[in-house]
């Protein structure tokens, strides 16, 4: 064990939903990675090889765990070609192995993944053709090496994927519903809110069970790899069957839930499913499921979350009755949820409004490709004003530590020890010199430079120089003066008619 942790260590990334970067960086940070560093639906890190494997076993927010092998610049997929078949290939693959590759590119030089691809598959098995007079087969499914090639503009990253079948697929599930919500967004889901197992957990609406399955792992700390069949690290050269060992069977961390998990569902296929998965992940004690329809729901008995994903209207139709279900939510939350918190996510705008809450939080999430909003609804009972007092009144009894009694004055206030306050005769003095801002210019003024405070000089953003006011802003001394200028040229001219209108401001310029 301690020659392991004396390894030396190496870059990682771990893959994951777009909204729960900074989850999984968490996460990340509890295992003992280094330099955690968050990026756009990735977090990179540092660590060894028994934290990658334990990042593959414990990490609830991440899809994939890569072992970058090489950086490099490449204007087109020839030179990506020869970049990869440079490589030493035989540190990790042989002939009599398999292999695929897996790429994502977001750049105008490249425009076709898959073509990126199979310019790195030919790239290997070019080099073993040319080392060895032999290749290695391309195996899609359950290969023993995949590599995952990365192109953000001219930059290329290749990597290997430790984790093999994506890490949302726990292995607990055994059927699901038609709209089944992934494994991870799930579990980041439950984090984001802060739950831990502190109170019962309720999903009204809970489909195949996932939120109540996830909620339950996080509750009992019991890590989500439990469940899986295998990792692509295992068939790695280097994998370490021992060290992997200890890391699968350590569950020191694990701990009781003293409370419960409540599911319930209008659809009694979707309760079996539940089920189903419920006892597959080992949470029947923890949890109760049941068919009951939304219009049924009742206050809990005990202080409660709730957290749901009601239908979006994407796949499973619309309309007046999604608005309805949505609007019984919030019916349902006010009269039967108050005192308690309620966290929604959905796509559906126009929907989720019809809950008719103002929500205390909104965080945009990823549903797959729909564009989320998980919402938080803190439930009160009474009035809103009542509320507010209430929030009030706790809020000064902790400012007083909650002794009930006015706060001391000022000067004779305990602020704790080591404290000393400062008394105005100890202050410097202030410095009342040019930079000093204005209040109405906040910039620094140069020596030379009048104050801009009622001045119509002012430049614009473009710097156009002095502006002129239009007519109905001149002075009225100025306005007269055109005024009679105007009607004694029309009486001139014997146009008295039109020397009795007022003159029309000109253009502003």
């Amino acid at each position: 064990m301690e020659k392991e942790n004396a390894a030396p260590e190496f870059g990682m990334i771990a893959k994951t939903f777009q909204g729960l970067e900074e989850v999984l960086a968490k996460e990340l940070t509890d295992l003992g990675a280094n330099n955690v560093e968050i990026g756009r639906r990735m977090v990179s890190f540092s660590g060894n090889k028994e934290l990658m494997y334990r990042a593959n076993f414990a990490l609830r927010t991440a899809l994939r765990i890569l072992k970058p092998i090489k950086r490099f610049e490449a204007q087109n997929a020839d030179e990506v070609y020869e970049q990869v078949r440079a490589i030493d290939w035989g540190e990790w693959l042989t002939p009599e192995k398999t292999f695929a590759v897996d790429s994502v590119v977001y750049s105008e030089e490249f425009r076709h993944s898959k073509f990126v691809a199979y310019r790195v598959k030919d790239a290997v098995a070019d080099h073993f053709r040319e080392t060895c007079g032999k290749r290695p087969s391309v195996r899609l499914n359950d290969p023993d090496v995949l590599l995952h090639i990365h192109i953000a503009g001219t930059s290329c990253t290749l990597c290997l994927d430790s984790s093999g079948e994506s890490l949302h697929r726990r292995g607990y599930r055994q059927e699901s519903t038609e709209a089944p919500l992934n494994e991870v967004l799930a579990a980041g889901m439950v984090l984001l809110t802060g739950w831990q197992g502190e109170c019962d957990l309720v999903d009204p609406m809970c489909g195949s069970g996932t939120i109540l399955i996830e909620a339950g792992l996080i509750a009992r700390n019991i890590a989500p790899g439990v469940f899986r069949q295998g990792y692509a690290f295992e068939k790695w050269p280097d994998f370490d069957a021992e060290l992997f060992e200890q890391v699968y069977n350590d569950d020191s961390a694990e701990r009781p839930f003293e409370h419960h998990l409540y599911g319930y569902d209008i659809l009694q296929q979707a309760y079996q499913k539940a089920s189903r998965n419920v006892k597959a992940a080992g949470l029947s004690k923890d949890t109760t499921l049941a068919v009951r329809p939304l219009e049924e729901f009742v206050r809990p008995a005990e202080k409660a979350l709730m957290i749901t994903n009601p239908p979006y209207g994407e796949r499973l139709g619309g309309g007046q009755s999604l608005l309805d279900l949505y609007s019984t939510l919030g019916s349902k939350l006010k009269h039967e949820f108050y005192d308690n918190t309620a966290w929604v996510i959905s796509s559906n705008r126009e929907a989720v409004n019809q809950i008719g809450l103002h929500p205390s939080e909104r965080i945009p999430l990823f549903n797959g490709a729909l564009e989320c909003e998980f919402r938080k609804y803190e439930l009160f009972s009474g009035k809103n004003s009542d509320y507010k007092e209430r929030l009030s009144r706790t809020a000064g009894e902790e400012y007083r530590g909650g002794t009930g009694e006015s706060p001391a004055p000022a000067g004779e206030r305990d602020y704790g020890q080591g404290y000393e306050r400062r008394r105005y005769s100890d202050a410097p003095p202030r410095r009342f010199n040019n930079a000093r801002p204005d209040s109405f210019d906040s910039r620094p003024r140069r020596f030379d430079e009048r104050p801009r405070r009622f001045t119509n000089e002012r430049p614009t953003r473009y710097d156009e120089g002095p502006r002129r006011f239009p007519d109905r802003h001149r002075p009225d001394t100025e306005l007269r003066r055109i005024y009679e200028e105007r009607r004694r040229v029309l009486a001139e001219l014997g146009r008295a008619d039109e020397a009795e209108r007022r003159p029309e401001p000109e253009a502003n310029d």
